[in-house]
């Protein structure tokens, strides 16, 4: 049977006007938001500079590296020593796309939290 979650007390902060400014929550309740979060924010970076993570791409270098060495290893197969150096490049591709996923994930929280404000 599925445990129900009971809806946590809210207050919030507002000016004058009554546009939102804050929210105030019991700390157990603010505790448990935190947990409920499996990924990590990209906090602390402006919105240009997830932006400019969220766009980014492998070294040209690095990717002309990558290219022929994906070519070499499907025409005559790789030595032990560049197929190193292929599993190192796929590996930084998988962090670079990890970021890329948490800066795009940042700006769409802030574009929600935005919103939620001007509400």
């Amino acid at each position: 049977m599925a445990q129900q979650m009971t809806p946590m007390p809210v207050q919030y902060i507002t000016e004058e006007d009554g546009r939102r400014i804050g929210v105030v929550l019991r700390w157990e309740d603010y505790l448990r938001l935190q947990g409920a979060s499996s990924v990590d924010m990209l906090s602390g970076l402006s919105k240009s500079e997830l932006l400019a993570l969220a766009h980014s791409k492998l070294a040209p270098e690095r990717q002309s590296r990558l290219d022929d060495l994906l070519a070499k290893q499907e025409e005559s197969g790789l030595t032990e020593e560049e197929s190193d150096e292929l599993d190192s490049l796929l590996a930084q591709i998988d962090h670079l796309n990890i970021l890329k996923a948490r800066a795009l994930l940042t700006l769409q929280q802030l574009q929600e939290s935005i919103a939620a404000a001007g509400t």
